[in-house]
């Protein structure tokens, strides 16, 4: 019986939907390389900024208010790419905006160059492939960078779709971007998995629009909202597809 039951998990899903950051491909060690990259290069230290790991902390926490605001829709894409850097270095009492928004141009274009992926996702990928999963990708990211990001880690042809909320016009969790990438894929909620590490944006997003959802990430237990499934490791997909 319990080998029928495993045949019958195997089948059930015809269409796979993976989020990218923080999912597959490792933000904040490819985040963190390349802060560390612009600090050293513009010698940030000379200007007040006394460590690395204080402009680096400093950044982190405007980055994420700023993408909550972005989400939500306070501000637009311009103030979340320009302002993030300008705050950070106001910080420390740096108010120079010439700097700042070559700090925020440098950012965009070294970090899609980063390669850094989670343990196990090409594997997985490769054993997904085998199974003639289609997969799709849903990112709440910039279309140019999020499409180097994968192209540069050569991620990208194991997907048949990449929706970005850029050309999508709508973030996660609305059910706009889901309900765009699935009529993109031709399928059917019922028929699709999210595989992402937000709860809030995907594994909710996911769940409102009736999708099964696959919560990683390790770190921060589901509380009030129960994923289908909650795995550590990308490797425990093989148990779930």
């Amino acid at each position: 019986m319990s080998e029928w039951c495993n045949f019958v998990r195997v089948m059930k899903y015809k269409h796979i939907f993976f989020d990218l950051d923080h999912t597959l491909w490792d933000f904040e060690t490819n985040s963190y390389q390349t802060l560390q990259e612009l600090y050293y290069h513009h010698n940030l230290s000379s200007r007040g900024v006394p460590t690395f790991e204080a402009f680096y902390n400093s950044y982190v926490v405007h980055n994420e208010t700023l993408w909550d605001r972005f989400r939500k829709g306070f501000i637009s894409r311009n103030d979340l790419r320009y302002k993030r850097f300008r705050a950070t270095l106001l910080d420390f009492k740096i108010g120079d905006e010439k700097l700042s928004d070559a700090l925020s141009d440098q950012f965009l274009q070294i970090l899609p160059g980063k390669t850094a992926l989670f343990p196990y996702t090409v594997e997985v990928l490769e054993y997904l492939k085998e199974k003639q999963y289609p997969l799709h990708m849903i990112t709440n990211g910039f279309e140019e960078t999020q499409l180097l990001k994968m192209r540069n880690t050569g991620i990208d042809r194991y997907f048949t779709h990449i929706i970005t909320s850029e050309v999508a016009g709508s973030l996660k969790p609305y059910r706009e971007i889901f309900d765009y990438a699935i009529g993109k894929a031709a399928t059917t909620a019922a028929d699709s998995i999210m595989i992402g590490d937000a709860l809030d944006l995907d594994i909710a997003g996911a769940y409102n629009v009736g999708m099964d959802q696959v919560y990683f990430n390790p770190a921060v237990p589901a509380t009030t909202l129960q994923p289908t499934y909650t795995i550590s490791c990308l490797s425990e997909l093989k148990t779930i597809l």
